[in-house]
């Protein structure tokens, strides 16, 4: 008998208690704002009815469980890690929500494998800017399932003191610093997911907003370009069953009037069934992605990604 089982992910902008103060010039968020971020977020998850949800922008747990104890997913596993107090510079953490069981032990990884580094100079050099989160899920059938939940540097110029912020020469210079940051996290977490495979030999998903296109440079890195088929990832959009191309209106991010998909379902080999070993097949992937173009209050400034998988 076959069966379906839906990951989504959702980056859920700067999730945090009323009061807290997040970044530089961002006034914290009030009560009445807060309570509309809740029940906004909450709606958007039971909309996705997915089995498994990887969040990002989560700066307090607490705040999702928040969210959580509004939807159907009030009795699912929530696991994550909140952001770290020591660090410098406070940064959003990612969690996920499964309906599945787990099989095994949650690992937050922050810091990058050995031999992969940022140059000298860039601050934190050997650790990701936002921790990434691995857990397995046991689906229906007993297939355990590697998920991993990821944030990878957006493309926002790095400013460092002394820039000016409207010279040209520091927001390119500041550019340059955030492709770094980003392409070196995705060399370690290409490094970090080929150990998983080698590990534990099991399927996987990615789940996570990237900040770039599935064609771009970092996200071909961190689905293994230049491997083996059967080694790599593949983008859960770019493989799926059912063809919509006369309906198609997958974006999951709109920045300077452009609309972009920079959020990913990312899938192993053995959910493409265009290879050998196949368990199971990208059915479809949906985008919900509405109040982009019509704005809702309390609303994510990103689109949500669900893929449908069927199990052989």
């Amino acid at each position: 008998m076959q069966e379906e089982i839906r990951f989504a992910t959702f980056n859920a902008f700067n999730l945090a208690p009323p009061g807290a103060h997040l970044y530089e010039g961002l006034a914290p968020c009030t009560q009445q704002q807060y309570e509309a971020k809740i029940a906004w977020t909450a709606h958007q998850i039971d909309a996705l009815d997915a089995d498994v949800i990887g969040f990002q922008e989560i700066f307090s747990q607490q705040s999702l469980s928040e969210v959580l104890a509004r939807t159907r997913y009030r009795d699912a596993v929530h696991v994550g890690f909140d952001p770290d107090p020591r660090l410098e510079k406070l940064t959003p953490s990612v969690a996920l929500v499964s309906r599945l069981p787990l099989a095994g032990d949650v690992r937050a990884e922050p810091l990058f494998p050995a031999g992969v580094a940022l140059p000298e100079g860039h601050n934190d050099a050997g650790r990701f800017a936002r921790p990434v989160l691995h857990a397995a899920v046991r689906a229906p059938n007993g297939l355990v399932i590697d998920v991993v939940v990821v944030h990878l540097k957006s493309q926002r110029p790095d400013y460092r003191i002394g820039d000016t912020m409207d010279d040209p020469q520091s927001y390119a210079v500041g550019c340059l610093r955030s492709l770094m940051r980003r392409g070196t996290e995705a060399v370690a977490l290409r490094v970090m997911l080929s150990e998983l495979r080698r590990e534990t030999g099991r399927p996987g998903v990615v789940l996570g907003d990237f900040n770039d296109t599935a064609d771009a440079v970092t996200t071909s890195i961190v689905m293994g370009a230049g491997a083996r088929p059967t080694d790599r990832l593949y983008d859960a959009y770019a493989i799926r069953c059912k063809d919509h191309s006369m309906r198609d209106v997958g974006f999951s991010n709109v920045h300077e009037g452009r609309c972009n998909t920079i959020d990913h379902v990312l899938v192993s080999p053995e959910f493409n069934p265009a290879l050998p070993g196949a368990v199971g097949e990208v059915v479809d992937v949906a985008y919900l992605n509405d109040h982009l173009t019509l704005p809702v209050e309390g609303a994510s400034d990103h689109g949500q990604v669900v893929a449908r998988i069927r199990l052989y």
